[in-house]
Order: C-alpha cells, then structure tokens, then sequence
C-alpha cells in the first residue's frame, strides 16, 4: 500500500476534477448530484478535503466511468486515504516525509552538513543535540529512526529513490561529533556513492561566489505520478515548499549548473578519501 501523502490525494484530486469535466459538468451542476455544495467540491478537488472509498464510489456514476477505471480510481482513493508509515511515529502529512516518501527523484545541494539521506547513525545523532531545537532523549531516538528508515529506498528494490547530490567541500572538513564520528560519515559517503541510486559530487571551496551561494535547497521529482516537481527549503525558522513552476525550474537549473562546477562523481570520492585520511 502505498502512502496517504499530500502526493497521492493531489493526484486523485486531480483525477476527480478531470472526471467530472470529461463528463461535460460544471462544479455548479456536479454538486446537487452528489449531494454536495459547491463549494464542498471545489474543496475535494483542490485536495484540501479528504475523501473515502464510498464518497468517490458515489462520484464515479454520475461521471459516467467504470469497468477498469471505477477499480483504479477506488485504489488510489485506498491509497490517498492510507496512513504513511511516518504516521507510527507522531509525525503529520505536513511535512517533507510524506512528499519524499513518493518522490522517484531528489536533487539535493546542501551547505552545511552531509545531506540526510547519507548521514550516519551518529552524524545525526550530534546534529540533533547541536540543534537549538530541544529534543527529549526518546524524541532524538524517534527522529534518528525516522531518518534511517527514509534512508532504506536508496536500496530498495520496489520503490527506489534516486539521489543526486551536491555538498560544498567545507561540509567534509567539519567535525561534526569529533573526528571519529566523521571519519566514519565520510566513509559512508563514499560507500553511498558506490551504489546506482547516489551520485556524489563535492562542490571545490575554490569555485568562490557560485549560483548555489544564497543556500541549501532540494528539489522533488514524482516520475509517473502526473505531479511537477517541487522545491523544498530549510531554514532556522521553519521550512518552504515551492511549488511555483518558474521558481522551481530556477531551482532546477541552478541545481545543473553547481554539477557542471563541482567535481565529477569519480574525483568527489577521491577527494573524500583524502580528507578522511587527513582527519
């Protein structure tokens, strides 16, 4: 079963919508049909209200659809409307988990740390107690969980995600948790690299003032499922998600020029290699 993410109810949404103009009918003439106001449907159809499996089961005659449709379309209701697996750990639809969690592509460039998809057991365990953000000992374990179980797509089978990531050189020189616990980052950096869903490049300090210069960001891509891609920032106040299409193809291009700068996949691990045995 796959997630009940934002993704999934935009994209029955979407569906919903499409039906019902294919059906050659106004949201003004669908709702008394369904037994909805206007304004109820708008709603379904924009993705800011959630249905079940017997709401959308009344919607489909009235838009004339069945035989293999009526069943697809009654599978992704079951989809939308599942609970993410995040959801075990007090964690809302909110956030980036969910969008991630259906995602088939993440451009990543980060700045100041080694992006969380590739951190280490105890890299994420000194980001976490350095944060200005107070955490419980039993919340730290629960959000180190969290992100060891995002990390398992990189190698799965069914449902890989493909990683493409840019880190600014001065992140492999910062020891974060002390030097043991870097060399160790380091290391995984290099095994990631290693496998076909990662693409590791280093971004050289010596490039100086570059596109990327304003800060982290990532960007979202959701192969197959009919959805743009979406940009993501973090900050200390929060976090943006861009959905804007000129903003993101911006995102997307900057993203291409900072590979074209950066070292190419093979020198990248060289040069991690050789920091880790500096430190």
């Amino acid at each position: 079963m796959r997630s009940g993410s934002l993704v999934r109810r935009r994209q029955l949404a979407r569906t919903l919508r499409e039906l019902r103009v294919h059906a050659g009918l106004t949201i003004e003439a669908a709702a008394p049909l369904l037994d909805f106001s206007p304004s109820k449907l708008s709603r379904i159809e924009n993705a800011h209200q959630g249905v079940d499996v017997h709401v959308v089961r009344s919607m489909l005659d009235p838009f004339d659809v069945g035989g293999d449709r009526w069943s697809e379309i009654l599978e992704l209701t079951r989809e939308a409307s599942a609970k993410g697996w995040w959801r075990a750990y007090g964690l809302d639809d909110r956030g980036y988990i969910p969008l991630e969690a259906e995602a088939s592509t993440i451009r990543d460039f980060t700045v100041t740390y080694v992006p969380g998809l590739l951190q280490t057991t105890d890299y994420i365990r000194a980001l976490f107690d350095a944060s200005f953000r107070r955490r419980s000992e039993a919340t730290r374990e629960r959000d180190v969980t969290v992100r060891k179980i995002r990390q398992e797509r990189l190698t799965s089978a069914e449902r890989p995600l493909e990683l493409l990531a840019v880190i600014e050189e001065a992140v492999l020189h910062r020891p974060v948790g002390g030097p043991a616990v870097m060399r160790a980052q380091l290391a995984r950096l290099v095994e990631a690299a290693a496998l076909d869903t990662v693409t590791v490049q280093v971004l050289p300090t010596d490039v100086g003032a570059h596109a990327g210069i304003d800060g982290a960001f990532t960007v979202l891509s959701f192969e197959g499922l009919g959805e743009p891609d979406m940009g993501y920032v973090e900050h200390p106040m929060g976090s943006t998600h861009v959905e804007k299409e000129e903003d993101v193809t911006q995102a997307r291009l900057v993203f291409d020029h900072l590979r074209t700068v950066a070292y190419s996949p093979a020198e990248s691990v060289s040069v991690i290699e050789r920091v880790a045995a500096q430190m």
